[in-house]
């Protein structure tokens, strides 16, 4: 995937900050709740209309969403609460990030964006409860269209875009995110399918 192709290439420097983070006293599950406030902040920022701030500001946060992870394995703190916290706050991040795009376009009275949103959300909550549930049941669920880093990679795209081209860029990502993570959710409910079909009753 794209979101482990980037985090390998950029792994020395995410180790450094890390360290010297560490250093400070900061725990794994510190830099998760950091990360998850500043990513509620963002959603305030959309709320007012900011969307060019606040795509730059969800790159900013979302090296917490990478130091954590890193923190834990360079301290050998790696646990399954942190684990746990850490994919909990991110699907309320990612509703904070919604809900404050939410927010603008009902003051703007463009009411119908609600369903872009609204779909674009279930869709997004929906790819991670198919990889968790899945992982439940012991199958590895990670692959997919729309991953997490995708989505979000798509909505800051969009974003920072309007700063140029007005609101059409997030509205074309958002309608673009509202058909294919529910696709996405399918796939992987497909490919669960496929690992699991010699368990069914012959």
């Amino acid at each position: 995937m794209l979101s482990n192709l980037i985090r390998q290439r950029a792994q020395a420097v995410l180790n450094i900050i890390a360290r010297g983070l560490g250093a400070l006293g900061l725990t794994p599950n510190a830099l998760t709740l950091i990360g998850f406030g500043f990513m509620c902040v963002i959603g305030a920022v959309l709320a007012t209309g900011n969307f060019a701030l606040g795509g730059a500001l969800i790159i900013a946060a979302g090296i917490f969403d990478a130091l954590d992870g890193t923190l834990a394995r360079l301290t050998n703190r790696v646990t399954k609460f942190g684990a746990f916290l850490d994919s909990t706050t991110d699907r309320f991040a990612e509703g904070a990030i919604f809900f404050g795009m939410l927010y603008a376009f009902m003051q703007r009275n463009m009411t119908f964006v609600a369903y872009l949103i609204f779909f674009a959300l279930l869709g997004s909550l929906m790819v991670s409860y198919a990889r968790a549930r899945a992982e439940g049941i012991g199958v590895p669920c990670k692959e997919g269209m729309l991953t997490r880093f995708e989505r979000i990679a798509l909505i800051v795209i969009g974003l920072i875009v309007t700063a140029f081209f007005g609101d059409a860029p997030i509205l074309i990502v958002l309608g673009f995110l509202a058909i294919f993570t529910n696709v996405t959710a399918v796939q992987r409910m497909w490919l669960v399918y496929r690992a699991t079909r010699t368990d069914a009753p012959k």
